[in-house]
């Protein structure tokens, strides 16, 4: 099998051992005869791997004994619909949400939640081409706002906060999706943590929301029982059947994670791999990563080359060395490298060896 360095931004690579462990228990998981895409979600053998599942994460993240942690269907995208569902109900009408615009992500937040309630958007980076996270001190916050909402991590602009917004006593809702579990998070800061977990956490399919309790019981009439937090919470993410073998994966994913010393020794790889990438974009004029030094994001770097017209060519190369899917998100074109916790140090080796090989030949 040739080996290769996938850098998708999602679904995104795993790690070798979980998909070795994966294969080796599909057709019998742990002499129970039956594969996990088999069992019955309320089945015992089922009940034990998400019990395993959400007692490790609950560790890696240090989450507070009175958040709950739920695992869901429908992505990140549909959570930009279930969040509002449930919080706005908890503040009286008109219901405002707060937003911090830094990408295409809050973007997509703000539409959806406007369906739902009045939308104030706090603060914006469009002006500049969303290459930063604009100051707290500029923030224009609503008073008795339902909650304030941030994107913690722009997936296709490569923006990542590198602060704890302080809000008050509003609760803070933050879209962790591409960055979650690749730094230590003070849970107890945010009323809401959500995700879609096809970036550092496993398989498309699988959203996981953390949640403090008293924001549990104010969804509104017109929400779905089956996203309804409470209901889910009251029964163990078991309401309606989840997305099982995501499940599973996420769980020898959490276990993998503490094998590698946890959420903190994570970060320390992160930040030798993400250092590594941007300094030799840094020194070279051939291509550019137009992001603020203080808001780049470790997991999703986005880069260009300044002769554009070269970009197949680079692309081909690429392929042609096992370097796959740097291809940017069609909104912003160029290039984009996403770093998650699987990508390991020889992958963004090879990726800045190439970078240079690339910029000899053409230079």
């Amino acid at each position: 099998m040739t080996e290769v360095f996938n850098f998708s931004a999602g679904p995104a690579v795993l790690p070798k051992e979980v998909l070795k462990q994966a294969a080796a228990e599909m057709l019998d998981w742990h002499g129970s005869g039956m594969s996990v895409m088999e069992m019955s979600h309320r089945g015992p053998e089922f009940m034990a791997i998400y019990q395993d599942a959400e007692r490790d994460l609950r560790e890696l993240l240090s989450v507070p004994a009175n958040y709950k942690i739920l695992f869901l269907q429908g992505g990140g995208l549909a959570e930009n619909a279930i969040v509002p569902m449930n919080l706005v109900g908890r503040v009286a009408k008109p219901a405002v949400v707060d937003f911090v615009h830094t990408g295409s992500w809050s973007g997509k937040s703000i539409k959806e939640a406007a369906k739902y309630a009045k939308v104030n958007v706090a603060a914006s980076a469009a002006a500049g081409g969303f290459t930063t996270v604009p100051p707290q001190d500029s923030w224009q916050l609503t008073k008795d706002a339902a909650y304030v909402h941030v994107c913690t991590n722009e997936t296709i602009d490569g923006v990542e906060y590198a602060f704890v917004p302080d809000v008050g006593n509003v609760p803070l809702v933050a879209d962790m999706s591409s960055h979650i579990l690749s730094r230590p998070v003070d849970v107890s800061r945010y009323g809401l943590i959500f995700g879609g977990a096809q970036k550092n956490i496993g398989p498309a399919g699988l959203t996981l929301v953390i949640v403090r309790e008293d924001l549990l019981g104010h969804a509104l009439p017109i929400c779905p029982s089956a996203f309804d937090f409470k209901t889910i919470a009251d029964n163990e993410s078991m309401y309606n059947t989840p997305p099982t073998y995501a499940i599973y994966i996420a769980g020898l994913v959490f276990k993998w994670l503490k094998q590698q010393g946890g959420v903190a020794a994570m970060e320390a790889r992160n930040i030798v791999k993400a250092g590594l990438l941007y300094d030799a974009l840094d020194s070279s004029d051939f291509y550019q990563n137009r992001v603020a030094p203080d808001a780049r994001s470790r997991m999703n770097i986005p880069f260009y080359l300044r002769d554009e017209a070269l970009n197949s060519a680079f692309l081909k190369g690429a392929q042609e060395r096992h370097l796959l899917q740097l291809k940017g998100h069609k909104s912003v074109g160029g290039m984009r490298a996403s770093l998650y916790n699987a990508m390991p140090l020889d992958g963004v080796h090879a990726l800045v060896d190439y970078l240079k090989e690339f910029e000899k030949s053409h230079a």
